[in-house]
Formats: C-alpha cells, structure tokens, sequence
C-alpha cells in the first residue's frame, strides 16, 4: 500500500467551490487520483479577519455562512487551516470579536492554525487549545539548527521556508522531523527575495488597516500568474521530484493559489494530485460543473 501524502490546498473561501469539486472527486474517481494521496487540509481565512496575514483578503462572511463552509468541509473529514500570520498583531487585537466568533465556530478538534506572532500564538494556545498549531513560513526560518529547534515545539507541523525546498544539507538534517514537515511545492516567487519579509509586512498592515489600495512594488511580479510560469522557478518541485521527499518521510505538501488566479490553482491540483492520463477527464469534469453553475447564475 502507498504511503499516505497529505496535501494542503489554498483559498477555502476563495476557491470553495473549485476545492469541493477536488475532494468529491477524490471520492468519486479515486483510481484517476494519485495512490495514497489525501486532503491535508484546506487553508486561509474569512475574508476581513484581521488575524490573517499573508495575503490581504478584504470583505466579510456572516455567522451563517461560516458556519455552512466549516460543515461543508469537516463533514468530510478535511480540516479548515487559518492563516492567523499577520505579523503586527498586538495585544489588543487578540480581542476581535470577528476573529474570536470564527475560532468558536471552529472550535472542535479538527480544524487548524497557522501561527507567527507570539502573542497571538499565546492567546490561542490559552484560549482554544484544541486546535492544531501550525508554524507558518512567514517566519522565515532558513537556518537549518533553528528550523530543528522550531520543530522541537509542541506544533503539529511547521512549513519550511522555500528558501530550503531543494538544500539537500537541510533536507538531510530535517529527516528525523520529516513527517512533521510541510513544504510549498510550487511557490512563485524566487528563493532569496530580499523583499520578502517586507512584503508580508506590508500585506498585514492591509490587512489590519483596510486598505485595499496599497499596491506593493513586488520585482517578480508578472502581469498574469500562470502555473507553467511558475514551473521555471527555481523553488518548484516537480512530480518527479516529490518521489524522493516522501521516500526520505516528507509526506506534508503545500499547494501555494492565495492570491492566485482560479486556473492556477485549478492547474496545480491537475498537475500534483492527478494522474497524467486522467488529467484531461478530471479537468472535463471541473469546467463541465463550472460550465453549470454559471447556466444557472445567468438564468436567476
């Protein structure tokens, strides 16, 4: 029996529809989908929460519908993941009546946090210890000893910054951690941006603020993100890589899509979870339900 690799997708607000369509059918067409491969979790955040960071997500979701998209995703099993990094969270935030109505809504057992600010961190390790912590990358751990002393923690898992993806000293040290190590599989920007930290800044001050108008002056930006662009980045790891990372136990892979385009993301399930020669059903499939829903969007 293959071993069990768990993948953790982007946007569980943002690519709802596109993430339920994967996980049905995961279940429905399990023999087109890659043996042994399963939904981690989804993760991000409702849009507005000030605790997220990242990527600033603007608007806002009402108690109802977040308790319908928490359902829809626990009720099969798949934890919803929060991107609670904004890295200027200071005490006084901690109180947010949105964020805190979220994490009571999700309060049982399955769903997660992604984690970097330590008094937010202490906040929710005192308030809602039931859930799952997880170290995020926006840390920017690229020393290997402390990366080993970060796993050390009590975190479920911690991401390795991209920087790491393909050092092969790093992987072989991180080894004896590696099942509790997740790792972006196709992240777009290059490793070693020297902008990097600054931008996650600048994404929480968004984010905190409301400001929907601040553009940053990224360097590799492009005009329109596509996954075949970001095959070419030197922090990609390929299908044929991905081999070699689970032999060695790394079973924990993160698909990058916050931000992105719905067809990035919708290429990069394609690309990682399916079979190659069921790719052109799978992908048949998602634009014939796409097709559908907007049928029936027109007509109301």
């Amino acid at each position: 029996m293959a071993k069990e690799v768990y993948w953790h997708l982007p946007g569980f607000c943002y690519f709802r529809l596109l993430n339920q369509m994967i996980i049905n059918m995961m279940h429905d067409y399990p023999d087109k989908f890659r043996e042994g491969y399963k939904i981690g979790s989804v993760y991000g955040t409702f849009p507005g929460a000030i605790w997220n960071g990242g990527r600033a997500v603007m608007g806002f979701t009402g108690k109802n519908d977040i308790q319908n998209i928490l359902k829809t995703y626990n009720d099969k099993g798949v934890p919803v993941r929060f991107t609670w990094t904004n890295s200027l969270i200071e005490e006084k935030h901690v109180y947010d009546t949105y964020c805190n109505l979220i994490m009571k809504l999700a309060d049982n057992g399955l769903n997660q946090v992604l984690v970097n600010a330590p008094v937010l961190e202490d906040y929710i390790r005192r308030e809602y210890p039931n859930f799952p912590r997880i170290s995020s990358t926006t840390k920017r751990i690229v020393d290997v000893d402390a990366m080993i002393e970060e796993l050390q923690k009590d975190y479920h898992l911690v991401v390795l910054d991209y920087d790491l993806n393909h050092n092969e000293e790093a992987l072989e040290k991180l080894e004896p951690y590696a099942g509790r190590v997740e790792i972006l599989v196709n992240e777009v920007c290059y490793p070693g941006c020297k902008m990097r930290s600054e931008h996650y800044l600048q994404q929480s001050k968004m984010q905190l603020e409301f400001d929907v108008n601040t553009a940053f002056p990224c360097p590799n930006k492009t005009q329109e993100r596509k996954f075949a662009e970001c095959m070419d980045r030197p922090a990609f790891i390929s299908n044929e890589q991905i081999g070699s990372y689970i032999d060695r136990g790394y079973v924990n892979f993160k698909i990058v899509g916050r931000g992105m385009p719905l067809e990035f993301a919708k290429e990069s399930y394609l690309y990682y979870l399916v079979k190659d020669e069921h790719r052109e059903f799978i992908r048949g499939k998602i634009d014939a339900l796409f097709a559908q829903i907007q049928a029936m969007q027109r007509r109301k």
